[in-house]
């Protein structure tokens, strides 16, 4: 099998494995719920992908005797006593952000660009994102 393509929840049931394989495998694979239809992707292909799409951008600065971690165009920011700390922080501020955004920010004009990086965010670990931001902000 090359895609696995539904036209509708029952067969897509049906054919779970069929589906799940196909995601796995990095082929096609997609359900059909009257209008709207959904694609079905590996974690570690999608978060990979993500990740290679959407740069933090963070800027750590030394500030007085600790670290200042910011991303430019988002409502967080977080401080240490070290850059670790800092980092820490700031993975902590993004997976809040995260969280807001699914419960009330997902239709706000100023945030509902971010569904990319809050994928990215729910989609890592806490190393996963450490990485991620200090890859921009070294």
């Amino acid at each position: 099998m090359v895609k696995a393509e539904y036209d509708n929840y029952t067969d897509a049931r049906a054919h779970l494995k069929d589906l799940l394989d196909a995601a796995e495998a990095g082929r096609v694979a997609t359900v059909r719920r009257d209008a709207m239809k959904a694609a079905v992707v590996d974690v570690v292909r999608l978060r990979h992908f993500l990740s290679s799409l959407i740069p933090s951008r963070a800027q750590v600065v030394p500030e007085g005797r600790g670290w200042s971690i910011f991303i430019p165009g988002l409502p967080l920011a977080a401080d240490g006593a070290t850059f670790e700390e800092a980092i820490t922080e700031m993975i902590e501020a993004l997976r809040e952000y995260s969280e807001d955004w699914q419960e009330r920010l997902v239709d706000a004009p100023n945030h509902r660009e971010n569904w990319g990086l809050v994928q990215l965010i729910a989609l890592s670990d806490d190393e996963q994102l450490h990485d991620w931001l200090v890859a921009e902000a070294a």
